[in-house]
């Protein structure tokens, strides 16, 4: 793109305020301001400015295919999932934009290493908790890694490097996630830099759209790829294209299957299965009423009970029949640091616009239907977000050397 066709979809954007130091860049530097506007959909923002409204509808209890309940039909739910697997109906997209910043760490999150006598990488764990699945089926399903502009280039060189810790190349595909536009509440982006829009990922629902534009759902349907297992990259626990989920949400005939546990405690900061105007969806932690905390079930336990756990089976045909390309978009407000008036640099103390993300959560609420499948915890729920305390590098270990991974 260059200077014209920039300045022509920045007016049409009403953004012309992006070139406002274009003269007093370097070369390099104007060539990436004008790739990064090439790249950049503005009218993401008037899109999301009208469909941002945040209410949240009225909420009751959903309750969950059970352990007690899974273990009866385990063989049963077993024998589909692995045929599904067998056919190559079952994709894999790991979501691993983030960097390990709140464990110390200025690189990928995937590439902490948790060891305590060898290296034990996150990538690695999650990478072996797949093989056991192949090992259990005898074939092999696509992995789909979605990076972020921050850490693509180190997460491919590591895996790379050390041979994606022994699962064939040529079922592992990166693709990026896509960067939504920060903006002040009038709807115009600011600058971090003079030479670059502020931006941010488009939220844990951005892996649709993202894999979208890269061409990888058309390369899922050419492979006869019907259903994504996403997963989170800090969960060093959780299993993989699990055949017994597979099995059990195909045989729910259900749109989508979402891995959950029991929560330790009332307000536990995980985000609960529910109905939300009598359709599937995900409540936060923060948005569950006292009264919604002291419910009970007709069994006497907690009617909100079942958190989730970021592992979801979604079917690609429904998600492409709904959206058509398009998911809801979520206006956030935020602290946002940019480039003022003056070109001096301005860190906020307070909210001065707005970050817009596509979340899971509307991919479930959207959706007809839902099956909410408990895990063990103990066994599939070591989340890594602090690097001491609950959910941590810590906590992890311990379940790990619990379940018998040697470290």
């Amino acid at each position: 793109m260059n200077y014209e066709e920039a300045r022509r979809k920045l007016a049409a954007a009403d953004q012309l305020h992006v070139l406002k130091y274009y003269e007093e860049l370097s070369a390099d530097q104007r060539r990436e301001l004008l790739e990064q506007i090439e790249i950049t959909d503005f009218s993401a923002l008037e899109h999301c400015k009208k469909s941002g409204d945040n209410g949240r509808g009225k909420f009751e209890p959903l309750g969950a295919l059970e352990l007690s309940e899974i273990k009866e039909k385990k063989q049963y739910y077993t024998e589909i999932g692995v045929k599904a697997i067998r056919e190559g109906k079952v994709g894999a997209v790991l979501l691993a934009g983030g960097m390990g910043t709140r464990l110390g760490s200025d690189g990928p999150k995937g590439v902490y290493d948790i060891g305590l006598t060898r290296p034990v990488y996150i990538f690695e764990r999650l990478i072996e908790n797949m093989m056991d699945v192949v090992r259990q089926t005898g074939a092999y399903f696509h992995l789909f890694i979605m990076t972020s502009d921050k850490n693509d280039q180190v997460t491919r060189a590591f895996l790379k490097e050390k041979s994606y810790f022994g699962y064939p190349e040529e079922y592992v595909h990166f693709f990026l996630q896509k960067m939504a536009p920060a903006s002040d509440y009038d709807g115009h982006v600011y600058l971090e830099e003079k030479y670059r829009i502020s931006t941010s990922p488009n939220g844990n629902g951005g892996w649709f759209t993202s894999m979208q534009e890269a061409g990888l759902i058309d390369f899922a349907h050419e492979r006869g790829i019907e259903w994504m297992n996403i997963f989170a990259v800090d969960n060093v626990l959780q299993r993989i294209a699990d055949p017994v989920f597979v099995g059990a949400t195909l045989d729910a005939g259900v749109s989508v299957g979402a891995k959950v546990v029991r929560k330790n405690a009332p307000r536990e900061g995980v985000g609960v299965m529910c109905l939300e105007d009598g359709r599937p969806s995900i409540v936060e932690y923060y948005e569950l009423t006292d009264e919604m905390v002291e419910a009970k079930d007709a069994k006497g336990d907690p009617a909100y009970n079942f958190g989730v756990i970021l592992n979801y089976l979604f079917n690609i045909h429904s998600l492409e029949t709904l959206f058509k390309g398009k998911m809801p978009c979520h206006v956030v407000e935020k602290k946002i640091p940019h480039i003022g008036e003056n070109g001096q640099r301005i860190n906020p103390e307070s909210p001065n616009g707005y970050k817009y993300e596509e979340l899971v959560l509307d991919m479930i609420h959207q959706l007809d239907t839902c099956l909410p499948f408990e895990v063990e915890r103990e066994r599939e729920f070591a989340p890594i977000k602090n690097q001491t305390g609950v959910d941590s590098v810590e906590s992890a270990r311990t379940l790990c050397l619990k379940n018998g991974i040697e470290l």
